[in-house]
């Protein structure tokens, strides 16, 4: 496989191939996933013998033998109805990989036919629920940006056909052009180099020191006081939910957290995680729109961090427990582990000391490592965050910073800043402060600069939209091995910076084989100007910026 990048401003070039033939998902598909259907007749049946049983009772009533044939009918029809609708679901199910399309027919009553743009998928995930695995299959769920719905889901396939797949559709979407003379030749896997893991010891620790297990904690502590002071015990009644309630949110966070290993291939970052119903993410390079670092207070106790990015594609953090852990980027590890995953995230920081100011927005105050802080006089409206909220700027993203108790670090990329705007309320108007949000895609990180000066604000609201606007002028193609690479003069790998020290695994982390890009000079860039006194209009609620994406 040959990797052949075009001319600055020259459009990707996918290889011309034959339109690719209909292929049909494994025949075990539609069992996999209506095998509640089978269980569902089966206890609908069945119920009744089942509850003699549990009863001491005779298993057939009298008169049973004179229904007996029309029972057996009964369940051979609906059981024969089922068996014909798995086939013909999964007759009438097909898939197509061609013209740059990814296409899936489904339906026999009510036909539906989806698609996605190759150059166009966000991420491509590989996931394995039990039934799954013991059969040897997998779903392929390929993301666009469709407001967190999957654009296409083929369920299931054989897990070797479900990699090639995966590899294939990947090689095409970054713009990899195959070998002219085999050009229906599949792609190979591209290698991988692993960068991290969590141990489930320090899982479970995150757990038990998670904001949940504190709250319960404080609630119990509240009912014992109640029960002892008014000597009702029906205090101790109220924790019942409580209990049930985290014990469901710990299972669910440690079965998807289990196991989690990243590592990094030129196809993309690579996540797999799960202890009963596995799942291996692929995010290529440039789709993260948004990325978050979180430190809740007893965490800082062993110095552990949580990511979480925006991918669009991939929807609003809600209850959703899939949404959750396919937004967590690295759901407990330190600051090596967090400084080797800002390094593939974002691989030119676009400044000569990244160690530096990512440790100050983790973990500053004032104004270390240059970050523009609340000024004095908002020390009213947030006494214990005014000296954490604050901001900086590099070549190639922003960073926000805020709290004091919960941390936390905010990196938005600039040409994935779709629009801005500025809102001051009454009493940030009353103290000249405002905030600035940047409007991204859906998702857990909602970057918002609060109670900035005034003028601070509306500098940086210009200069990020000029920002914006020059960094998405460098994206010339949505392939991203085709995108043209400019590089600063003052950008540094992060792994390089000796503060704080880097993880030995981001060494690994950069693929010998990656694909030469071609750059050229890049254009100056001004930096975010600093607070000055200007004549300007008062501001209003709510000041849209002029860059939408």
């Amino acid at each position: 496989m040959t990797a052949d990048v075009p001319e600055p401003g020259a459009p990707a070039v996918l290889p011309k191939t034959p339109d690719a033939e209909w292929l049909r998902v494994h025949p075990a598909s539609p069992f996999v996933r209506g095998w509640l259907a089978i269980a569902a007749i089966g206890f609908f049946f069945g119920r009744d013998t089942f509850e003699r049983l549990l009863q001491g009772r005779p298993l057939v009533e009298e008169g049973f033998a004179g229904r007996a044939p029309w029972l057996v009918a009964a369940g051979g029809v609906v059981l024969l109805a089922t068996v014909a609708g798995f086939i013909l679901e999964w007759y009438f199910t097909k898939y197509q990989v061609s013209g740059g399309y990814v296409r899936v027919n489904s339906g026999f009553l009510f036909r539906q036919q989806r698609q996605a743009r190759l150059d166009r998928v966000q991420a491509i995930d590989i996931v394995q629920p039990l039934l799954a695995r013991i059969f040897g299959l997998a779903e392929l769920k390929f993301e666009v940006a469709d407001a967190g719905e999957s654009a296409v889901r083929l369920a299931f396939l054989r897990m070797d056909d479900a990699r090639q797949l995966r590899a294939d559709i990947l090689a095409r979407a970054a713009g990899v052009v195959l070998d002219p003379e085999r050009p229906q030749a599949p792609a190979p896997e591209a290698p991988e180099h692993p960068v991290l893991s969590v141990p489930p010891s320090r899982l479970v620790g995150s757990l038990l020191l998670s904001e949940q297990s504190f709250f319960v904690v404080l609630g119990g502590v509240a009912s014992v006081i109640l029960s002892a002071v008014t000597e009702n015990q029906s205090f101790y009644f109220y924790l019942i939910p409580a209990a049930l309630g985290l014990a469901a949110s710990y299972w669910g966070s440690f079965n998807k957290g289990y196991n989690f290993t990243a590592a990094i291939s030129p196809d993309g970052i690579r996540l797999r995680y799960g202890l009963l119903d596995t799942q291996a993410q692929t995010l290529p390079p440039g789709r993260i729109q948004a990325l978050r670092v979180l430190q809740p207070p007893l965490w800082r106790i062993f110095g552990w961090y949580r990511i979480q990015v925006n991918v669009a594609g991939y929807g609003a953090l809600g209850s959703n427990g899939e949404v959750s852990s396919r937004t967590t980027l690295l759901p407990v590890g330190k600051l090596p582990d967090v400084m080797s995953m800002l390094s593939l995230v974002l691989p030119d920081p676009g400044t000569a000391e990244p160690g530096r100011i990512f440790a100050a927005g983790l973990n500053g105050l004032d104004s270390d490592a240059g970050f523009i802080t609340t000024p004095r006089r908002g020390r009213v409206l947030a006494p214990l965050g005014w000296r954490r909220n604050g901001f900086t700027a590099t070549a190639t993203a922003l960073l926000i910073r805020s709290g004091r108790w919960w941390r936390q670090l905010v990196v938005v990329p600039h040409q994935r800043t779709q629009s801005l705007a500025l809102h001051q309320g009454p009493l940030a108007r009353r103290f000249g402060l405002a905030d600035l949000v940047l409007h991204t895609t859906a998702g857990p990180v909602s970057p918002r600069l609060i109670q900035a000066d005034v003028d601070e604000a509306r500098a940086l609201f210009d200069a990020q939209a000029a920002r914006a606007r020059l960094a998405r002028k460098r994206q010339t193609t949505e392939h991203w091995l085709a995108q043209v690479v400019e590089p600063f003069p003052t950008a540094a790998p992060l792994a390089e910076s000796a503060e704080p020290p880097a993880s030995p695994a981001v060494e690994a982390a950069e693929p010998p084989a990656a694909p030469a890009v071609k750059a050229t000079e890049p254009e100056p860039v001004e930096p975010a100007p600093a607070a000055e006194t200007r004549d300007t209009p008062p501001l209003t609620p709510q000041q849209e910026g002029p860059q939408r994406g």
